[in-house]
């Protein structure tokens, strides 16, 4: 990358800059007008100076005072008008830059040797690209204007002032000297503490970083005061600097400002003896003084744009080094688009590799071996072996620090990424899992390159933001476009790659996984209205099945005109699914329109009586219950922290009509009675005349919401409810409380359906939008493994390299997975470096890695009789 901040700029904006230093000199005569007017209306205020004429016409002196003040007011607006397209094209033209510079920063990431990244932090590199480089949008939008503006606007005003009088030129540049002199010096220790505080700022990055990466470790070892003492060391050295710096940094302004008022005192002095003297006009003087008052403005823009400068060249600097780490990857192996469509023809050969991330302690050391590439091989070792590190070079993930690593005579670290990127799969113990669907994770390796279709006409928009894009150095492509070539993987449509998908998760065993995913999502029916419907029918054929004699019991079906007995009180008079935040199911007594109906139909009083009476069960049932007991989880309506404020309400309540009690006491004891399940609890206390009353309520609060939008999908035996689960729409009730068995035979009786109606594949698509959270932490560590996997599969690599992907897996899923997985590679190669060396007996050829050398290389069965590391491991398995 370009080391000098300037020549980078110059490179990328030369004309631009140009440009811009052209309109500021347009500027400055304006400038010079504006100072010049004020004098002549000042000295024709006092008689003097005044023409007879004006460009031919001829002039009084009240009309050559208005001609002058509107000259002075054209004078200022087209100046003001220069400057605002001055500052807006320079900003532009900075943000421009700044998306360039960022851009290149991402690409030089991608560029980083794999071992670079044990020793960089993503908590450095993150700020670095984002937070360090926003300074530089604004300088360099006035890295070479600003000099040139204000320098041009203080060259203005000290003509002017010099062309009223030489001597008050010479005082207001007399100390200019000093000021150009002292300020550098204090300017360079300012710029060191700067280099250091920007270490010190990115080293507190990485420890929090680290904190954050590390946080199970911390709370395990109880190392939290520890951690904050690091933090707190950091933060201290971090103070001491810039309190450095703002103690130079200030001084230098308190001496400014002391010159800025300095000068003044010539001014006053020589120049008013001029004026006594009569050598000097009161205009010249009043003129002197307004300019060197401008003078201030453009000669503080200077020096804090020296300042500036310096830090902004520190930053720059300090960026540039972090981005520059040896053995970066060429840049042409990534950015190639080879015609080749697969690996050169022959086996892969080692000769005699090793391999050194120091270049001290070797983890691979002078191997050398022969694999073709239609054969599966396995490698096993301990973890220190140099098994890792040798499956890593396979798939290109490093290149080797001696010997050679090539695939018939074409060695490998030439092959572009276009190639080993499509044709080599790799999944390792911890493959990362991008924040997204499961269906974008699996489909990731499949996006290599947009796809162009020459029968769509791209908009207008998209033109312009493409050559937006170009401008600016950055990538042509867009988001939007089309990634995924199902022609290259033999594929008509997206009807085909569903089917790939599902037969690749079916290899890993993650397809039951990704069904329940499935059954337990929601779908849009605007989108998906064929799935809905065949959806509907599942629903209708499992209502009818739950009319035979052993299902009857097991479920109550949601019934719009019917009290649901396994429905609480609350979801009962709202027999639907809240989707806004400003109702809450458990709050439902504090909403006024919920209040007013239950008096509508005089309901409050009833429901205020049950929940009177829970509260006193629940007071006498478990006042001596241990706050710590899980009879409280179980069975109690009130926490064990709330029950001495219910003790309180009931003694207030005691001989008051419970309609006279406060509002919040109602709100508490409506609370109570919004939970009762009629048939969980059994207390008798929602009868059915009770259940009549909380039906009429349900219909008013549809009306209510039929008027005003009050955010409930309502429950409807004939519409697909999208606020609920594909799941709960099929089942579209409520299991029965206290059935034995009920949800196992229930959801075993769904998934009949399910089967017979073919649902099973489009339920399956529907768990392949499973949002799978940041690095895949919303799946457990073995489904990780085995998405890691699928997305491997899917591309169908021409080299499969596996390295100890299936270590969460048991040992009976792990053979498994590797059975079926080899079965599926028949014909391509494979290498597959096992935590389990038992597993090994299924490869055609056994690699036995020991202290980064290979000890033994062969078929399985002649080497497990004869290797004695093979023997220890498998003793030692």
């Amino acid at each position: 990358m370009e080391p000098s901040l300037y020549r980078y700029i110059l490179n990328h904006s030369r004309s631009d800059q140009i440009g811009l230093i052209i309109l500021s000199l347009t500027t400055l005569p304006l400038i010079y007008i504006t100072l010049e007017l004020p004098k002549k209306i000042i000295n024709m205020l006092e008689g003097k100076e005044i023409p007879k004429a004006v460009m031919g016409w001829q002039t009084e002196p009240t009309t050559y005072l208005f001609f002058l003040s509107f000259a002075f007011l054209a004078a200022v607006l087209v100046n003001g008008g220069l400057k605002y397209i001055l500052n807006v094209y320079r900003g532009a033209m900075g943000e421009r830059l700044l998306r360039r510079f960022r851009y290149e920063l991402y690409k030089r990431i991608l560029l980083f040797p794999i071992p670079h990244f044990k020793r960089v932090s993503q908590s450095e590199l993150i700020p670095m690209i984002t937070a360090e480089t926003e300074p530089l949008a604004e300088f360099i939008g006035e890295s070479f204007t600003l000099p040139v503006f204000q320098g041009g606007i203080l060259f203005t005003y000290l003509f002017f002032i010099f062309e009223q009088d030489v001597l008050l030129g010479l005082a207001a540049i007399s100390l200019y000297p000093f000021q150009l002199y002292v300020i550098p010096k204090l300017q360079k220790k300012v710029n060191q503490l700067a280099k250091e505080r920007v270490a010190t700022v990115r080293s507190l990055s990485g420890r929090i970083g680290e904190t954050v990466s590390g946080i199970n470790e911390v709370h395990t070892n109880d190392t939290s005061q520890f951690e904050r003492a690091q933090i707190s060391h950091r933060l201290g050295i971090i103070y001491q600097i810039r309190f450095a710096i703002y103690r130079r940094k200030f001084f230098v302004k308190f001496l400014n400002n002391f010159i800025a008022q300095l000068t003044p005192f010539f001014f006053y002095s020589v120049g008013g003896y001029f004026v006594l003297r009569g050598d000097l006009s009161i205009g010249s003087m009043v003129a002197v003084l307004v300019a060197y008052k401008d003078l201030a403005g453009p000669w503080k823009e200077l020096l804090r744009y020296y300042q500036r400068k310096e830090d902004i060249k520190v930053k720059y600097t300090q960026i540039i080094e972090q981005f520059n780490p040896p053995n970066l990857i060429k840049p042409a192996l990534i950015d190639s688009d080879s015609d080749l469509t697969g690996l050169p023809d022959g086996e892969l050969n080692a000769s005699n590799i090793s391999y050194s991330e120091d270049g001290l302690y070797f983890s691979v050391e002078g191997a050398s071996f022969r694999l073709g590439l239609r054969q599966h091989t396995a490698a096993v070792g301990l973890s220190n072996s140099g098994k890792d590190e040798l499956a890593c070079m396979l798939s290109r993930l490093i290149n080797p620090s001696n010997g050679t690593l090539s695939i018939g005579s074409t060695n490998m670290a030439n092959l572009p990424e276009v190639i080993t990127g499509r044709r080599i799969g790799y999944a390792g113990q911890n493959s990362y899992l991008f924040n997204g669907t499961v269906r974008d994770n699996l489909l990731y390796p499949l996006k290599n390159r947009p796809i162009a279709n020459p029968q769509q006409k791209e908009s207008e928009d998209r033109i312009k933001q493409r050559s937006l894009a170009l401008d600016a150095g950055n990538s042509e492509h867009s988001i939007e476009d089309s990634w995924i070539d199902y022609l290259a993987l033999g594929l008509s449509d997206e009807s085909g790659i569903n089917q790939r998908l599902h037969e690749t998760l079916g290899l890993v065993e993650l397809d039951d996984e990704i069904y329940q995913y499935g059954l337990l999502s929601q779908v849009e029916e605007r989108h998906n209205s064929d799935l809905t419907q065949r959806i509907m029918q599942a629903r209708e054929q499992l209502h009818d099945r739950l009319t035979r004699p052993k299902y009857a019991r097991l479920v109550e079906q949601f019934d719009h005109d019917k009290y649901n007995s396994n429905l609480s009180v609350s979801e009962n008079l709202l027999f639907g699914t809240i989707y806004r935040d400003n109702l809450d199911v458990d709050q439902l007594g504090e909403t006024d329109y919920v209040r007013n109906i239950l008096d509508e139909v005089e309901l409050t009083t009833d429901l205020l009586t049950a929940g009177k009476q829970v509260a006193e069960i629940m007071l006498d049932l478990f006042s001596d219950v241990e706050p710590d007991s899980e009879l409280f989880k179980q069975f109690s309506f009130i926490k064990a922290d709330d029950l001495p404020e219910f003790q309180q309400l009931l003694v207030r309540i005691r001989d008051v009509s419970l309609m006279q009690i406060s509002g919040d006491d109602k709100t508490r004891l409506l609370s109570q009675s919004f939970k009762l399940t009629v048939a969980r609890h059994r207390l008798g206390l929602i009868d059915e005349a009770i259940q009549h009353k909380i039906l009429e309520a349900r219909k008013r609060i549809r009306e209510e919401s039929a008027k005003h939008d009050l955010g409930i999908e309502f429950f409807d035996e004939s519409v697909y409810n999208q606020r609920i689960s594909i799941q709960d729409n099929i089942l579209f009730g409520k299991l029965a409380y206290g059935q034995a068995n009920a949800q196992e035979k229930i959801y075993r009786l769904i998934a009949d359906i399910i089967e017979d109606l073919k649902l099973r594949p489009d339920i399956i698509n529907a768990g392949l939008e499973y949002q799978v959270g940041v690095a895949g932490k919303r799946l457990s560590p073995s489904q990780r493994q085995k998405l890691g996997l699928a997305r491997c599969l899917i591309k169908q690599p021409e080299l499969l390299v596996i390295n100890d992907a299936t270590t969460g897996l048991d040992a009976m899923s792990e053979r498994r997975i590797i059975e079926r997985i080899l079965a599926f590679m028949e014909s391509r190669g494979v290498f597959w470096v096992l935590g389990r060396p038992q597993l090994a007996e299924q490869f055609e050829q056994v690699m036995v890695m020991e202290r980064g050398k290979l000890t033994d290389n062969g078929k399985y069965n002649e080497i497990s009789q004869t290797s004695k590391p093979l023997q220890q491991l498998l003793e030692s398995d």
